[in-house]
Order: structure tokens, then C-alpha cells, then sequence
């Protein structure tokens, strides 16, 4: 009996540490970009948690798993983009004759209560809670950016965020109740 003799699981992870890099060459060939490290992940995990065999060709059956995965990685892209393209084609149509834009009514409804949170939050103390809720909130601004802002501690902007989410809160229970 001549030729390799054949490798077991532990064998396997060997030759995948030893031709990683042909493996990485091999995915980048294929168009996987910068998803090759993932997919040597991915190869990596299915080799670890195989059931220990004896494997004739390690670098062969390494080239058929990152092929499979590939070809996995493919299908579910085409089912999600078909499931993406779906939901868009029954959702996207608008019915003859209905608007999706808000009526007058709740158009003005929202202007109301949009004014009564800005006053909500203009009459909030000290002052400057609104405004630390409005610069993280609103404006995206990181905690720690607003303390540097403001000239306060991190603690400082999380209690003032507290107290913002608290008389929201409060606000908000208040309109659920009429």
C-alpha cells in the first residue's frame, strides 16, 4: 500500500494551519474579498467540530469544505436577496386612490406633540439636561463627547439622561391615558 496515509481530524487541522495561506489565496481567487478570512473561520470550525475520520487527501478535502461554503454562502446571498426584492414588490405598491402621505389631521397631530416635548424638554432643571438629551439623542453626539461639551462628568450626563428619560416617560404615560 503505497501513497499518504490517511489523516485523522487532529491530522486535518494540521494541514489546514499548514496550507492556510493557499486556502486564503484560494477564496480570494474566487471573488470572496475581504469575506475570506470568515469563510477560514468557517472552514477552521467545521474541521474542529467534525466527527474524527480518517481523511485520505487533508488539502483536497480542505479545498472541497471552503468550495461547499462558498457555494452555501452564495445561495443563502440569492435567497435573501430574493426574500429582500419580494417583501419590496408587496410592500412597495400603494393602493389607487389612498395616499401614503399622513393626513392633515395626524400631520398636525405629530406638529403638536412634537412642540409639547420640545416644551417638555426646554422646562426640564437644570437647563442643561435638555440640552444633554437634544446633543446625545437627537444630534448622535457620543456621552462622553457631550461631558467634554458640556464641562461635566460622564456620571453627570448619564444622570441628566436619566432624568430626560424619565420625564418622557412620565409624558408619555400621560398621553396614553387620554
Amino acid at each position: 500500500m503505497t501513497g499518504t496515509p490517511p489523516v485523522s481530524s487532529a491530522g486535518l487541522e494540521a494541514a489546514f494551519l499548514q496550507n492556510r495561506e493557499r486556502l486564503l489565496r484560494f477564496l480570494l481567487a474566487r471573488g470572496v474579498g475581504d469575506a475570506a478570512e470568515d469563510v477560514l473561520q468557517e472552514i477552521w470550525l467545521k474541521i474542529a467540530d467534525a466527527r474524527p475520520r480518517p481523511i485520505a487527501s487533508p488539502l483536497s478535502y480542505l479545498y472541497r469544505t471552503a468550495d461547499s461554503l462558498l457555494i452555501d454562502r452564495y445561495r443563502s446571498r440569492r435567497q435573501a436577496e430574493k426574500r429582500d426584492r419580494d417583501w419590496s414588490d408587496i410592500h412597495a405598491d400603494t393602493v389607487t386612490g389612498i395616499s401614503d402621505i399622513p393626513s392633515a389631521d395626524r400631520q398636525l397631530a405629530g406638529k403638536q406633540l412634537a412642540q409639547l416635548v420640545e416644551e417638555l424638554l426646554d422646562g426640564l432643571e437644570p437647563p442643561r439636561v435638555g440640552q444633554i438629551f437634544r446633543r446625545h439623542r437627537v444630534d448622535g453626539i457620543p456621552q462622553r463627547q457631550v461631558a467634554e461639551e458640556f464641562g461635566v462628568s460622564l456620571s453627570t450626563v448619564e444622570s441628566d439622561l436619566r432624568s430626560a428619560y424619565r420625564a418622557l416617560t412620565e409624558f408619555r404615560e400621560k398621553i396614553d391615558e387620554v
